[in-house]
């Protein structure tokens, strides 16, 4: 059947071209001609097709009963045919009837030939779609093709990558030819063909670099726990070492800072703060206001929220430009993140007060949970304020007793306690919706001490 090897190696061709498996080819090209049978004879039952891609050939066999009279052109050929080709042929013999692939005509051939491509589309996108669904996280390269206002285009093993502008970091600038290392993102299912999403702006990209950079870490001696990210501005990083006997920073770092040095060229000179990753909440923090150290971290893990003491002289650094160092510790870190500074403190009792007020935004009586960091305040002796002794009397206004801060105070006023006398029972506070068993606690011990208005009078 020559036709029918010059029409199969066409087909060939165009998988060959597509990368198409040949199993898949044949089976795809056996349909395409039970199609075109069943336009021509409007049934596939009688007919057998087989595909030889090797030849390449193709035999199309119809299965016919001889019979007098024919009935069924289909599924009938007359005795005087059947004898044409075989003279001991008789009624109700079976008879195999070769079909030339050319018979089916022009017309039926082209059309033959536009739904193999269709359907060979078909094959490539899910080809393409189940490769890269099983390589998103993995880092690619590839050489950039065109480069458009909203998306840069780029070739890699003969298929196309796509950046969005969201996905690049804003202060590098890409041209056509340049190769770029990116991660693979998503792949998205789209009518014009799959959308291969890379990416250089995800926290991903970072930590794929770092598995390239630190065997530590791709062995998993090392893990990375957290990573925040500013793109092309700067990042933090927390990273633990499963092994005591490894530096977790000093690893990811290298001898020489070589390692650290290879990602941050890499990703344009973008700041890359490495912290200590510790289970300990008030140590983690800590650590992630660095280059900043705070003299006091307290926590409520509770609503996820800390607040950090820090020297004046460090404040600007805690915080970072625009924000920038606060906001990826709170990131990092997963707390929302406030700082004060220790001048604006009166007393340890006063870093109490400023983590009540913390608790008293939400109003939430179970947000209570607050630790003492064992980071200690450095305080300088002349900065030291000097221990003065807790006086206070019936008359006293509750917002004047160190250690409730103002928020818990107005609660009171609002319920109806001004003054301490106004505290019958410490049961009464208890009722009042909002306050936290720390300031509960407090009172109670001020009540329980509270010296008669006469001497205090008289110190006066």
């Amino acid at each position: 059947m020559e036709h029918g090897g010059m029409i199969v190696d066409a087909f060939t061709q165009i998988a060959r071209e597509k990368n198409i498996e040949k199993d898949e080819l044949n089976l795809v090209i056996e349909e395409i001609f039970k199609m075109m049978i069943k336009k021509k004879y409007g049934s596939t039952d009688n007919f057998d097709v087989i595909v030889n891609l090797d030849k390449p050939a193709i035999e199309i066999y119809q299965n016919v009963v001889v019979a007098d009279p024919v009935t069924n052109p289909v599924a009938e050929i007359s005795i005087e045919d059947a004898q044409k080709m075989d003279p001991d042929m008789k009624v109700g013999d079976d008879y195999v009837h070769i079909i030339d692939p050319a018979s089916f005509g022009r017309r039926l051939i082209i059309s033959a030939r536009q739904t193999l491509n269709q359907k060979i589309r078909d094959i490539e996108r899910k080809l393409i779609m189940d490769e890269f669904k099983n390589r998103i996280g993995e880092i690619v390269v590839g050489e950039i093709r065109q480069i458009n206002k909203n998306e840069i285009y780029i070739s890699f093993e003969r298929t196309e990558l796509i950046m969005p502008k969201m996905e690049q970091i804003s202060n590098e600038r890409y041209k056509r030819g340049d190769t770029v290392r990116a991660v693979i993102k998503d792949v998205v299912d789209d009518p014009r063909g799959p959308r291969i999403v890379v990416s250089r702006a995800q926290p991903e990209f970072l930590q794929r670099l770092f598995e390239n950079e630190v065997p530590e870490i791709y062995d998993g001696i090392i893990e990375i726990k957290a990573i925040a990210r500013d793109p092309g501005e700067r990042t933090k990083i927390a990273v633990f070492s499963n092994d005591k006997r490894i530096d977790a920073v000093g690893a990811c770092v290298g001898m020489k800072g070589v390692r650290i040095q290879a990602i941050v060229k890499e990703l344009n000179n973008e700041k890359i703060d490495i912290v200590s990753w510790s289970p300990d909440a008030e140590i983690f923090i800590s650590r992630a206001l660095s280059p900043a150290k705070p003299l006091r971290v307290e926590v409520d893990t509770t609503d996820k929220k800390a607040l950090a003491v820090i020297n004046d002289d460090e404040m600007s650094i805690a915080v970072g430009r625009f924000g920038q160092n606060i906001n990826l510790a709170a990131r990092l870190t997963g707390f929302q993140i406030e700082t004060i500074k220790y001048s604006e403190l009166s007393g340890e009792a006063h870093v109490e007060e400023a983590a009540d007020e913390i608790v008293d935004e939400n109003e939430t009586p179970e947000a209570e949970t607050i630790r003492e960091t064992t980071v200690k305040p450095t305080v300088r002796p002349e900065a030291k304020p000097e221990a003065q002794p807790e006086v206070y009397t019936e008359a006293s206004l509750i917002v004047e007793v160190r250690g409730v801060s103002k928020a818990v105070a107005e609660k009171l006023l609002v319920a109806g306690f001004v003054k301490l006398g106004d505290i019958a029972s410490i049961e009464e506070i208890k009722n009042v919706e909002g306050i936290p068993e720390r300031a509960i606690s407090r009172l109670a011990a001020v009540i329980e001490n509270l010296q008669p208005a006469t001497e205090t009078s008289s110190n006066e």
